[in-house]
This record gives structure tokens, C-alpha cells and sequence, in this order.
């Protein structure tokens, strides 16, 4: 993509780290920005900075994990914007431990959020995206993934995240490879940033109480934690 003014830009994860500041990024490049993350509270205080450098701004507040709240905001962004140019699939947590420490609903809560939250993202997005495309010969577009340097490397105790990351990585160069079979209008890349201080080490703040720990965090956990 070249061209960013009047375009529209899907963000989760919108309301803090990468997605805030790519959210910042697409406002100042005159795009409309659609902000959605799970955290209501920051999801609006961040809605109102970027609306306040001039954009149009659309907060949506959604568990990316659940595949109904991701089509639903597929469904609002077409109404009120028309298919989006640029989709940063970023929302994710962050759990550690001793990989044989790490419960079965450790497992489904990271899985869910940094896998199937991508997952859910590329299955809503891109097939609007390619519509888009064969309408118009002008169109361009592209999907970010958020992996992480754990989806190239294995550091210790990060079991989970680190097969969570491994899968985004997986998927996304596999969509670049789809893609490329069936358009040159729309791609894809994934992202692996190092350790940044984005929070994700407190995601644990907006974990689903259904997805609780059912003991407390082993002492390899809180170590991650910290």
C-alpha cells in the first residue's frame, strides 16, 4: 500500500501497545480507524485520543477468541466504512511457566486470544478484502498478523506462548502464499517484534473468568508475571 489517506484501517488490540500506536499512525495518515479491544475502559480513553487527530474512529469493544464477535464486527465495519484496506490483527496475552505446569485452560485462553483471534480475523477480513479487489482494479489491501520473536525462537518458560506464536507465524506466511495465487491487490506479512513494554505481561487482568486458574500461579508463572 502506497496510498493511506481516506482508507480504512482495523486495529485489535486498539486500545494499548502496537495497536494504539498503529492506530495513532493510521489517524495521522488521514485514514478511518477502527479500534477494537476487549478493555472497555481503555478501549474509549484511546477511541478519544486518536478521534482528537482528526479521524474517524469507530470503537468496538470484543474478545477476539470468540469467532461471533469477530464476524459481528466484520459486519459493522462493511456498514459504516465498506471493506477495510488494512487489518492489524494484534490483539494477544501473554502466559508462562513450565510448559508442563501450564493447565488445559491456560492452554484455551492463550490459544483462543493469539491464535484463533488471528484465525477468526483473517476468515472475516480477507475474503471482504478480495471482494473488494475484484470490484475495483484500485483497490489495494493488506492483513498484519502480531507474532513475536517466540514464534521464530523457543525461549524457556513461555511454553505456551511460544506454540501460540510459532501457529501465527505458520499462518500468515501461508496466507501470503494463498494470496499470492489469487491476487495481486491484497497481501499479508507478520509481525515479530522483541520484548516490548506494551503490558501484555499483566494480560492476565482481562483473562475470562470461565478460563480462570483453578490453583494458584505456580512459582514459574509468577517469574513470567513479573
Amino acid at each position: 500500500m502506497k496510498t493511506f489517506k481516506g482508507r480504512t484501517a482495523v486495529i485489535t488490540g486498539a486500545a494499548s501497545g502496537f495497536g494504539l500506536e498503529t492506530s495513532r499512525i493510521a489517524a495521522r495518515e488521514g485514514m478511518n480507524v477502527v479500534m477494537a479491544d476487549v478493555q472497555p475502559d481503555a478501549l474509549d480513553k484511546a477511541a478519544a485520543e486518536v478521534a482528537a487527530l482528526g479521524a474517524q474512529v469507530l470503537p468496538y469493544r470484543l474478545d477476539v477468541s470468540k469467532a461471533a464477535e469477530v464476524e459481528a464486527l466484520g459486519e459493522a465495519v462493511q456498514q459504516r466504512f465498506g471493506a477495510p484496506h488494512f487489518v492489524f490483527n494484534n490483539a494477544g496475552v501473554g502466559s508462562g511457566g513450565l510448559i508442563w505446569e501450564n493447565s488445559l485452560k491456560d492452554w484455551e485462553w492463550v490459544l483462543g486470544v493469539n491464535l484463533m483471534g488471528v484465525v477468526h480475523g483473517v476468515r472475516v477480513f480477507t475474503p471482504m478484502m478480495l471482494v473488494a479487489a475484484y470490484a475495483d482494479p484500485k483497490y489495494e489491501g493488506h492483513i498484519v498478523n502480531t507474532a513475536s520473536m517466540a514464534g521464530l525462537l523457543n525461549p524457556p518458560n513461555m511454553g505456551v506462548y511460544n506454540v501460540s506464536k510459532h501457529a501465527v507465524v505458520s499462518l500468515s506466511e501461508t496466507l501470503y502464499q494463498d494470496l499470492a495465487l489469487v491476487s495481486d491487490q491484497v497481501s499479508a506479512s507478520v509481525l515479530c517484534p522483541f520484548f516490548v513494554p506494551t503490558g501484555i505481561q499483566q494480560s492476565h487482568r482481562n483473562r475470562p473468568a470461565e478460563l480462570g486458574a483453578d490453583e494458584k500461579p505456580t512459582r514459574s508463572q509468577l517469574v513470567q508475571q513479573a
